[in-house]
């Protein structure tokens, strides 16, 4: 009586069906294999996804260990998933990450206890900003050009003009670079600054109200680099809305 319903209970159930075909080799340290997470673990996914994971280290499709993307903490460190071009490792990636997976791993007990979590994110590494220019001949150009307005250095302390920043003030902003690579797109440079092969020319009848600054984009590269070379001033902390 039982043999006709076998095919009705794979077609009911497909990761009954799919187990057999199915596998993923996996490996991953011995420590991890000890704590008896994996015994938890893999079952689950695999009776969601009906795929049959393999402990080895012969040829496997997925690693766990320092290397890949971090699926989960736990003994002290944080494990990765390093995985191969096989649809099943990607299965299992994607699944450790979803919120069904966290979950898992976050459930698993051991001496009452839960050893294991989701990853904590990692600060991003912010990116050093350099410069092709000559930081020595920016900061005679800066002194030059924009020390009529701005405080460039301690040279031109006092010739500054109160309402503009320092250099030292702008270094301290956000996307600071940004602000020095294309300050003559930037209000109010463009109604006297002039930078050969890029800027239209002032117009006849609108000629710039104070003696106009002429550079290249080599003048601006080297402003640039000696701008990186400053300290930021400190801003103090962000005003807190009481």
């Amino acid at each position: 009586m039982l043999k006709p319903l076998l095919p009705v209970m794979l077609l009911l159930s497909p990761s009954l069906a799919l187990a057999a075909d199915n596998r993923l080799a996996l490996s991953a340290p011995q420590a991890l294999a000890d704590s008896g997470f994996l015994q938890y673990l893999l079952p689950r996914f695999a009776l969601k996804h009906g795929v049959r994971v393999e402990q080895t280290d012969a040829a496997p499709e997925a690693v766990l260990g320092g290397e890949g993307v971090p699926v989960f903490t736990g003994l002290g460190q944080t494990w990765r998933l390093e995985i191969g071009e096989a649809a099943e490792a990607e299965q299992f990636r994607d699944w450790l990450l979803s919120e069904i997976g966290q979950n898992t791993v976050a459930s698993f007990e051991k001496d009452g206890e839960t050893p294991f979590s989701p990853p904590v994110a990692e600060p991003e590494q912010a990116e050093a900003v350099t410069f092709d220019g000559d930081p020595v001949a920016g900061a005679k150009l800066a002194e030059a050009q924009c020390g009529r307005c701005h405080v460039v250095s301690e040279k031109n302390r006092m010739n500054g003009i109160s309402a503009t920043p320092s250099f030292a003030v702008l270094r301290a902003l956000p996307e600071w670079e940004n602000r020095f690579a294309t300050f003559y797109v930037l209000n109010p440079h463009p109604s006297f600054t002039q930078i050969v092969d890029v800027t239209p020319p002032f117009h006849d009848q609108r000629p710039p109200g104070i003696v106009p600054l002429e550079m290249t984009l080599d003048d601006v590269e080297a402003i640039a680099a000696y701008a990186a070379t400053l300290a930021p001033a400190d801003l103090g902390a962000p005003i807190e809305a009481q």
